[in-house]
């Protein structure tokens, strides 16, 4: 082959369309490629298909002005093959540009890009029950048989955008964060109007607020951020941290959220004041989700014990917003749902960014946006002038991504169809009706609650595991029980139900996409109790399957 014919090769995948793969996987985040890796060292043929232009999947994506991880890069990354021990992160927490390098250096390691197809938007599966095989067709005309899909599509694949009377007729720049342009865009001496306070829009403020001639900013609810503590790392630093990782990776399979720490095994409740707002304090100095998910044991059960931390969190924001209309905004004496029942984000400077002249801060409860127009959006107030409006608006989460292909099974049943009043799947994993198709990262399993990685590698290790097991039982079909999926649903609605996190209108449960069905879309039991009942249908020998 000439240095040309490798290097397309290289881009289009090892396997040509007229091969018919064992596996297809549709997404190549963190999920996708550790299936890929796994699969093709078992002796899987397999590719994958990214509608993204390069390798780092929804951090590819996520390219605005400040968009970084909010778990630090030791535990953001793989833990098996070794390939901690080389890499050193620069920052404790990596910007997108970060965690772009650090898939390079996977890449480099483990030559995942022979077998990753870019920019194909996977837009149509469609299952063929005579040849037990699924037809998958890009957008721009690929076609791709496979024996077995794995749908890896992420919790945030598909952007929400807002209904918004006049968005098209916006004459400055537009711009959703989850599709912001790879060259970027300058914000300096701008009029930016950002739409959204999620870890997104947070960020971009962060950023906004330090070179723009003015911000404004449209909060639908506060967003309970926490310090994130971010420093720069030199060698040593990586040195010293991959001393203690064994035990910290070991550490994100046991914890409840897939992180290297869990709840204090202790009541806030039972703790005087003093005693309690000693040990936040320790927290706030470290910064991150610790203060979310290794709080005390009663913080996201016991509505006594969430408000002792509302308040301490509220004291301290109080401390450097103190503009007091904007200080009723951002940090309200109310809480406007119990802390940690909405993904609170990690901030650097945004409440002093938010208390700045050049920034204004508007709750759009109060004060919505009646339209857009050419320069700027009005509402009952008046005109907002602008040349840059930043749509932080979130996403059609977990389900989104899948729904956004044209998946077709068995009967010529779709999963639109299956899907319209609520899904309904096997842990997550697999739905009835559409025979050798799992998911990674999907609707119903931890997602939303787990850290990315951690989830890539142990959710992605039962579905490789599922495979190779299905393989050398010779079965060529599997599909999961109808009474798996009712079982599931119904335990997955009782743990919500029973739950803290009713009372926020979240992403979580579909809250913020209108007319989705309200649901629990994220497994709330945690990571051991999920992979406890995955181990009891392995030692069932995989009975919540039928398979031939």
């Amino acid at each position: 082959m000439t240095e040309s014919q490798v290097a397309t090769a290289t881009r289009s995948g090892s396997h040509s369309n007229n091969d018919v793969l064992d596996v297809l996987i549709i997404g190549g985040g963190f999920s996708g490629l550790y299936a890929l890796d796994r699969l093709r060292d078992l002796g899987f043929t397999v590719n994958v298909w990214d509608a993204a232009g390069g390798l780092g999947g929804i951090w590819w994506w996520n390219c605005y002005p400040g968009a970084r991880t909010d778990s630090t890069g030791q535990i953001y990354q793989f833990s098996y093959k070794d390939l901690w021990k080389k890499y050193d992160f620069t920052e404790l927490y990596p910007g997108h540009q970060g965690v772009r390098e650090y898939f390079k250096y996977v890449d480099s390691q483990l030559d995942l890009t022979r077998d990753v197809v870019f920019d194909t938007f996977a837009e149509a599966c469609t299952w063929d029950e005579e040849t037990r095989q699924w037809t998958v067709r890009s957008a721009d005309g690929k076609i791709q048989k496979a024996r077995q899909v794995i749908v890896a599509t992420g919790f945030g694949a598909k952007p929400l955008y807002p209904n918004l009377e006049g968005l098209d007729s916006f004459a400055g720049e537009c711009y959703h964060t989850a599709r912001w342009p790879q060259e970027g865009v300058d914000m300096s001496g701008r009029k930016v109007v950002v739409i959204g306070t999620g870890a997104s829009g947070v960020q971009v403020v962060q950023e906004a607020g330090h070179v723009a001639e003015h911000v404004t900013v449209f909060q639908r609810t506060p967003n309970l951020a926490l310090p994130m503590q971010q420093r720069k790392l030199t060698h040593d630093d990586n040195e010293h941290f991959r001393k203690g990782l064994p035990e910290r990776f070991a550490t994100r399979y046991r914890a409840f959220a897939g992180f290297d720490f869990d709840f204090i095994p202790q009541n806030a409740t039972d703790l005087s004041k003093e005693e309690r707002d000693a040990i936040y304090e320790k927290m706030w100095a470290e910064g991150g989700f610790e203060m979310w998910l290794g709080n005390f044991q009663d913080i996201l059960v016991d509505e006594e014990a969430n408000r002792t931390f509302y308040d301490f969190w509220r004291g301290k924001v109080l401390e450097r917003v103190t503009d007091p209309k904007k200080a009723a905004i951002v940090a309200p004496e109310t809480p406007p749902h119990p802390y940690g029942v909405k993904r609170p984000s990690l901030e650097q400077d945004y409440f002093d960014v938010i208390n700045q002249d050049n920034v204004d801060v508007i709750d759009s409860n109060v004060t919505p946006i009646r339209r857009v127009l050419p320069h700027g959006v009005e509402t009952d107030d008046g005109v907002i002038e602008c040349d840059l409006l930043v749509l932080a608006t979130g996403f059609d989460n977990n389900r989104g991504g899948i729904m956004a292909i044209d998946i077709t099974g068995v009967d010529g049943l779709t999963i639109q169809d299956k899907w319209k009043s609520g899904v309904d799947t096997c842990l997550g994993l697999s739905t009835r009706g559409f025979p050798n198709m799992m998911f990674l990262y999907g609707p119903q399993s931890p997602s939303g609650f787990c850290n990315g990685p951690t989830s890539a590698e142990y959710q992605g290790e039962i579905v490789v595991e599922f495979l190779e097991y299905l393989r050398e039982k010779g079965a060529t079909r599997f599909e999961n029980t109808e009474e798996s999926e009712k079982h599931w649903r119904a335990h997955v609605d009782e743990l919500f139900v029973n739950s803290m996190f009713t009372k926020a209108r979240s992403w979580y449960w579909g809250a913020n996409v209108p007319g989705k069905p309200a649901q629990m879309l994220n497994y709330s039991g945690g990571v051991p109790q999920y992979f406890a009942r995955w181990e009891e249908i392995k030692s069932n020998g995989y009975d919540t399957y039928e398979t031939d």
